[in-house]
């Protein structure tokens, strides 16, 4: 829809589809980011755990149907929707990942916004010759990542999963966006390495893991992690005593939704609201997490 269609209407559905998502910040910061444009927005969580091709393609049609002006998608249906669309922007079909459709004149057009998002939250991390990044988790938001970094033409990729077919998988897709090298552990991922991204949801609440050893961080680093449940992650404590720079997934959170709230309505919404409501979100999680 347009934006003289979006003002003349005054709505917005949108929503996510995913499982577990009743954690989400994305309905506050949609709807706040609607509200500050004059728009009344609906965010809608479609919480279903375990869903076959059937299933998702039956939710899919309920999108092109029911007047969503899109939904975004997370885990674990990043990948298995690709095929159930019916075009893909270029990023999101170079990389096999969406985490973003819009409903268009009846069409469901995939996009990935955790790339645009999470280059836009690192570029003021990295060196101007940044050469030595890792990547630790080749899932949807790891590949949605290392895409950004390659965009941001970040050389000297190193990329580690535990699942290895899937790391090489993710390494071929990366050959002709600059390349990156399979990492045969944690430790050969980050030596020498001046980024380290955690792309896997370790250290996400209820987990109080970390994805690399403490002793594999250092102060000439910077380290970021796509979790956002705690702001604070295990990890990124870790890299704060060694004195490194660290990068929350606050910002990953907000750029990809202010970057999929483009593409739903064509307007640009305000990333400082957007980051207000996520931070009253986070605010409000923390403290019923502490009185538990």
């Amino acid at each position: 829809m347009s934006k003289r269609g979006y003002a003349a209407s005054k709505k917005l559905l949108t929503g996510l589809i995913g499982a577990p998502i009743a954690h989400s910040a994305s309905p506050a910061m949609h709807e706040r980011a609607a509200e500050a444009l004059g728009l009344r927005g609906h965010y809608q969580l479609i919480e279903v755990a375990g869903a076959d091709a059937a299933g998702l393609r039956m939710m899919l049609e309920g999108v092109r149907r029911l007047g969503f002006a899109g939904v975004n998608v997370t885990y674990p249906y990043k990948e298995a929707v690709v095929p159930l669309l019916d075009e893909l922007a270029p990023g999101a079909a170079a990389m096999g990942a969406v985490n973003t459709v819009v409903a268009r004149d009846g069409r469901l057009i995939g996009h990935n916004t955790d790339t645009t998002g999470f280059a836009r939250a690192v570029a003021p991390l990295l060196a101007p010759s940044e050469n030595a990044v890792a990547v630790i988790g080749t899932g949807g938001v790891g590949k949605a990542i290392a895409f950004a970094l390659a965009s941001l033409k970040v050389s000297g990729l190193r990329i580690f999963d535990s699942e290895t077919a899937r790391a090489e998988k993710l390494a071929s897709l990366l050959a002709r966006h600059g390349g990156a090298t399979v990492a045969k552990s944690v430790e050969d991922a980050l030596d020498g390495a001046t980024g380290l991204v955690n792309g896997t949801p370790v250290g996400m609440l209820p987990n109080r893991g970390m994805p690399v050893p403490a002793t594999l961080l250092h102060e000439k680093m910077w380290v970021a992690d796509a979790v956002y449940s705690p702001l604070i992650t295990p990890l990124l404590a870790a890299a704060q005593a060694k004195g490194a720079r660290i990068m929350t997934g606050r910002e990953l959170a907000i750029y990809q939704a202010a970057d999929a709230f483009e593409l739903f309505t064509g307007l640009a919404p305000s990333t400082e609201v957007m980051g207000e409501a996520f931070d009253e979100v986070m605010a409000a999680r923390s403290a019923a997490y502490h009185a538990a």
